[in-house]
């Protein structure tokens, strides 16, 4: 009798290392916010530099979560999750040690390779549990996997402040390797050893297309280091991203097993709208993550710790509100509500100044919270309905990307925006640039009619 009923519910011991797989990029996204300041004054580097930390991580998940998502789809997610997983922990021993400045970037870009694995593999064990149950996954496990990643990202800065207080900045990379022991032990224990090919999958496993996926990260490198220093003597690499990225879908058009299937890509438009809303809201998220974090710190003049705590509020508040919105399948009320809060707040930050009450602060920073609970949730679960189901790793990898698009693209305009000499200055023009990011998210929402239908029981796209 028992073991019907674990053969027809959902796989309890995969939750943990889900949970600590998806959390590897968000806290490591995160923990870098307090710390940039410390490891600025301990190598020498400007903000304008030590954008490069957030930079070289996005720029590597960008590239490789979709092309993790994909190996996740042709060949089960256990051996790839050890591999990636295993490269988090090296990545940790390398920053700790870092002779100087740029072996700290190259580590930040391994870590970002090494955090790839974490959400295609639990959005495929999702999918592929309800298979095998027969039943539609439960919100739930999804709601847990929201929770878990995206509300980690607020936490982080609060962890990584108390760290630094106790260990440097050093030990806001040190902290990666016990999660990255728990994610090898628990995943080689509890992920399963064998999983067969989806069927639109079966027969593709030597479909390896890396001709797309050299051009794919030519595109996002070359509009990286524009974005990082837009000027007109680097309109060459604005350029090479546009004819790389011409390339890139001229070849996935044309080959039979292409990186990325462009054709059904844009005969989804739901999904793309997905995309293009999670792109939207990680510029927001992002650009006040590090921006407000580094204003607080400079501007404000609180130290790592006092900074990482007043953050605190938005951990508690995202946790809440996808708590009490879990379950609700009303998914564009979320997003409406979502883009509309997040706004309202960036438009608190235009009366900041560096001695504005710690109460108003604190203020600013719960409202933020509702948005960070609520579009994230509603993103993800969009695209659990919205993706094929043979498509699902490398549909979540792709979600990623599109949020790691938004955080370079945040880092890029904080790096521009945010001078050490003029701390409020900039702050302001960030909350000006993200209400202008807010208001199309609210146009793009509001339009979107497909949402009506998505996250309804029984409704699940095989488009």
């Amino acid at each position: 009798m028992s073991k019907s009923r674990n053969q027809n519910h959902f796989n309890q011991k995969l939750i943990t290392p889900m949970i600590l797989g998806s959390i590897l990029n968000p806290i490591n996204s995160s923990i870098i916010s307090v710390a940039l300041i410390p490891i600025g004054q301990a190598f020498g580097a400007p903000p304008s530099q030590t954008a490069w930390l957030i930079s070289a991580l996005y720029l590597a998940t960008a590239i490789g979560q979709p092309v993790v998502g994909k190996l996740i789809d042709l060949y089960g997610p256990r051996r790839l999750f050890l591999i990636a997983t295993s490269l988090v922990g090296i990545s940790s021993l390398i920053a700790t040690f870092a002779p100087n400045f740029w072996w700290l970037v190259a580590a930040r870009v391994i870590l970002g390779f090494g955090t790839c694995a974490g959400y295609p593999s639990a959005m495929y064990l999702i999918r592929s549990e309800a298979a095998r149950t027969g039943k539609d996954s439960p919100t739930s496990i999804l709601t847990i996997l929201a929770i878990s990643s995206q509300t980690i990202a607020v936490i982080g800065p609060t962890l990584g402040g108390l760290l630094i207080e106790v260990g440097g900045w050093q030990s806001t990379f040190i902290i990666n390797i016990p999660l990255s022991l728990a994610c090898i032990i628990l995943g080689y224990l509890r992920f399963p050893k064998f999983a067969a090919a989806s069927d639109g999958n079966k027969g593709n496993k030597a479909a390896i297309d890396l001709t797309g996926i050299l051009f794919f990260g030519i595109t996002l490198i070359a509009a990286l280091l524009f974005l990082m220093a837009p000027s007109m003597h680097k309109g060459y690499l604005l350029i090479l991203s546009i004819i790389a990225g011409g390339i890139f879908s001229v070849v996935e058009l044309k080959i039979k097993n292409p990186f990325i299937d462009l054709c059904v890509l844009s005969g989804n438009r739901p999904l793309l709208l997905t995309y293009t809303r999670n792109l939207l809201s990680a510029v927001v998220s992002y650009s006040i993550l590090y921006g407000f974090t580094q204003w607080l710190e400079n501007g404000r003049e609180l130290s790592p710790s006092k900074a990482g705590l007043l953050l605190l509020p938005m951990f508690l508040m995202a946790i809440l509100v996808s708590r009490l919105t879990g379950k609700s399948p009303a998914i564009r009320l979320k997003l409406i509500v979502g883009s509309f809060v997040q706004f309202i707040s960036i438009a608190l930050l235009l009366f900041t100044n560096p001695s504005s009450n710690l109460v108003f602060l604190a203020a600013i920073v719960l409202l933020l919270g509702i948005p960070q609970g609520l579009l994230n949730l509603a993103n993800q679960n969009a695209l659990y309905f919205q993706a094929l189901p043979e498509q699902i790793g490398a549909s979540a990898g792709l979600l990623r990307t599109f949020m790691y698009m938004g955080a370079m693209v945040a880092s890029a305009a904080n790096g521009l925006l945010l001078k050490s000499d003029a701390m409020t200055i900039g702050i302001h023009q960030v909350a000006l640039f993200c209400g202008g990011i807010s208001l199309l998210l609210i146009m793009i929402t509001l339009l979107d009619h497909s949402l009506l239908k998505v996250g309804h029981k029984g409704q699940l796209n095989h488009t």
